[in-house]
């Protein structure tokens, strides 16, 4: 992959303890100690039942590809490079679903129902995303 020139995330709030997490390798999401609902993406509260019971939860990082497109024209900085790309909805393990980047796979190779892994591409000093390949 090319250097990191994409926009970074913002890392405040109910969204910092995922991104340490992913600063140091883990995929994490949240799981409710009242219903055991997972949720992604990062929340104050239980997307299910309310509840501000909510914990952070390491995910086993793997899931398959729910529904993906190849993008093959992107004329934004940070993303032209890498066209063309594959973007997907994973639904990982815990049943939850989240946007990412399939790498390390040809488009043509891509299907729904690949299994996948989580893998993290270091953005800054500070940042790693979190990105899909093949399992």
């Amino acid at each position: 992959m090319p250097e990191w020139n994409k926009p970074l995330p913002s890392v405040v709030g109910e969204t910092k303890p995922y991104w340490d997490s992913c600063r140091r390798g883990d995929l994490v999401i949240q799981k409710c100690d009242d219903c055991n609902e997972y949720q992604f993406y990062p929340r104050g509260i239980c997307s299910n039942c309310w509840s501000n019971n909510i914990q952070w939860v390491k995910s086993t990082g793997r899931g398959t590809i729910w529904a993906y497109t190849v993008t093959y024209q992107n004329r934004t900085l940070g993303f032209a490079q890498d066209v063309p790309y594959i973007l997907a909805l994973v639904e990982l393990d815990e049943g939850v679903k989240m946007f990412t980047n399939i790498v390390e796979c040809e488009t043509s190779n891509v299907q729904i129902g690949m299994p996948v892994e989580v893998t993290f591409v270091q953005a800054s000093n500070q940042i790693s995303v979190p990105y899909f390949r093949p399992a």
